[in-house]
């Protein structure tokens, strides 16, 4: 109804105005279409805008929301600072001095800081306990090993060269040679009976000793017990006395007096001799004197003779041949050349007695 009236009015506006008569009735009805068009976009329009402000109002509440969201974190710090409140709970296992520091705000977070070490350093004691470090200790100790090693150092082949017996093949089984029977007819004059019964008492092998070696001491005087302790304290020779046997000629002993060393006793390798393999098969006789300057006494030499006689009987023989009597420079290996027993020595007596 009101869709006709409309026309009407319009119609009667076209009669009052004759300017307008000329318009057809096909733009009445283009106007008829448009003004519902106009209406519906009118409407649109304004739901649009409805619909615009209302997401307007949206965005500005979701924003609001959202800043609201990013202050929540701001809030919530001044109720962290309270929580460190109950922490003071671990000053309280401290001492009493230390409670009233803590009601300071700002040394608050000192307290807190110590009690944290202190926790670590309460767990320490129990490994301390542990005794684990001290077996780490006692492998230490193994160095002392080191020590003996000096002990033998190398100047000893300076002095005498250390034994070493060199053995190829197989060696011979030996046994303990008997003592040589005392003859009813031998009389001894410088082997008194005391000095036999003890070159008798040494355990000698058989077949050991092949060599009798004559040497001079090179001094004036001096006996067994002087060169014991040159040879021990000067020389560092561990086994002492150098020779087995020591024929005085009356300075510090009985001129023609023999004594006994060690090396006999023992039936230990001698050390005169500038060879390991010598000094392990030769005994040494040593004379007191500087052949070099003067002649031996007659009671040495036949001292010497005596004595040189009852060993080669002693050691028994080898090969059926008693052993060998040579002076030091003709049986010292040529690499060491030697003067002893002296330019002045009697070779001829010696070769002549023993040879």
């Amino acid at each position: 109804m009101k869709g006709e009236v409309q026309p009407r009015t319009f119609a009667h506006f076209v009669r009052v105005h004759p300017s307008a008569i000329h318009l057809s009735r096909f733009s009445i009805r283009r106007v008829r279409a448009i003004v519902p068009l106009l209406l519906l976009f009118w409407v649109l329009k304004l739901s649009g805008f409805a619909a615009d402000a209302t997401d307007e109002e949206r965005r500005k509440q979701f924003l609001k929301a959202r800043e609201e969201m990013r202050t929540l974190p701001l809030t919530p710090a001044p109720e962290a600072t309270p929580k460190p409140k109950p922490k003071p709970i671990q000053p309280a296992a401290t001492p009493p001095p230390e409670p009233p520091a803590t009601p300071k705000p700002e040394p608050m977070p000192e307290p807190e800081t110590t009690p944290k070490p202190r926790p670590k350093t309460e767990p320490e004691p129990t490994p301390r306990p542990k005794p684990k470090p001290e077996p780490e200790a006692t492998p230490k100790p193994k160095p002392p090993p080191v020590t003996p090693r000096p002990v033998t150092p190398t100047p000893k082949p300076r002095f005498t060269a250390p034994i070493v017996i060199e053995k190829s093949g197989f060696e011979e089984q030996r046994n303990i040679q008997p003592a040589p029977p005392a003859g009813w007819f031998e009389k001894w004059k410088y082997l008194t009976k005391s000095v036999r019964s003890e070159i008798d008492r040494a355990p000698v092998l058989s077949r050991r000793w092949r060599y009798i070696v004559i040497h001079n001491s090179g001094t004036r005087q001096g006996n067994a017990k002087a060169f014991e302790y040159y040879h021990l304290r000067v020389r560092k020779m561990p086994n002492g006395l150098a020779y087995h046997f020591v024929v005085g000629n009356g300075t510090s002993s009985g001129d023609g007096e023999i004594e006994i060393g060690n090396r006999w006793r023992r039936q230990i390798n001698g050390g005169h001799v500038h060879s390991d393999f010598l000094n392990n098969i030769a005994l040494g006789i040593c004379l007191v004197g500087d052949y070099n300057r003067h002649l031996p006494t007659k009671r040495q030499l036949d001292a010497t003779e005596e004595l040189v006689r009852y060993l080669r009987q002693r050691v028994g023989k080898i090969d059926r041949k008693f052993a060998i009597v040579k002076a030091h420079r003709e049986i010292n290996p040529p690499r060491w050349p030697t003067d002893c027993p002296g330019d002045k020595f009697p070779y001829r007596w010696l070769h002549g007695k023993f040879d």
